[in-house]
């Protein structure tokens, strides 16, 4: 709607096609602002899947979880049961946006393979008990609303999946370098 305020107002015409994809990527949020070329690569993209290696269950899933134009609903729910919490085994469901992102991180860094997961959503629960052992855990953390992942990527070192994931600016980005992950989340954009 301001897209096309502001083009009535400056006398410009906008084509359909393009008013239409510029809407579907300012619903894409901050990934789109985050990396115009790569989110533009993403939107052409016949199909978007992830490898998803689950390690404290062993799981292991190839998704494609988005094709002709959409998510798919099985998809997304293989994938929600992959990342649950595997403490409590309480299935959630995972941000689409959160998706994309790891599939727009693994396209930066152009490292096939499946993503290690340490850590997908975290219930209430299993978030208070982690709490209580270590202050390096947010009492609101994006994990328990399918907001955020902990992962890694073998052949990629961890320093340059980071910066990777800094350089999209689509979302919080944590580095744990002595434990061998880095968090990527959809909340704001900050580092730690």
């Amino acid at each position: 709607m301001t897209i096309e305020y502001s083009a009535a107002r400056e006398g410009r015409i906008q084509h359909p096609a393009r008013r239409g994809f510029l809407q579907q990527v300012l619903g894409a949020g901050a990934l789109a602002l985050a990396a115009p070329s790569l989110w533009a690569g993403v939107h052409r993209a016949p199909e978007r899947s992830l490898v998803l290696k689950n390690l404290h269950t062993g799981e292991a899933l190839r998704a494609t979880y988005w094709a002709d134009g959409r998510y798919l609903g099985e998809e997304l729910r293989a994938v929600n049961r992959v990342l649950r919490d595997h403490r409590t085994g309480e299935v959630h469901d995972m941000d689409p946006a959160l998706l994309d992102l790891l599939y727009l991180l693994q396209q930066s860094v152009a490292v096939q393979g499946a993503f290690h997961v340490i850590s997908g959503y975290r219930s209430p629960a299993s978030n208070a008990l982690l709490r209580s052992h270590s202050n390096g855990v947010a009492r609101h953390s994006l994990h328990m609303q399918g907001r955020a992942i902990d992962i890694r990527l073998p052949g990629c070192r961890l320093a340059h999946l980071r910066k990777a994931a800094l350089a999209l600016k689509a979302g919080g980005v944590g580095y744990y370098p002595k434990s061998d992950f880095i968090h990527v989340d959809t909340g704001r954009v900050r580092r730690w």
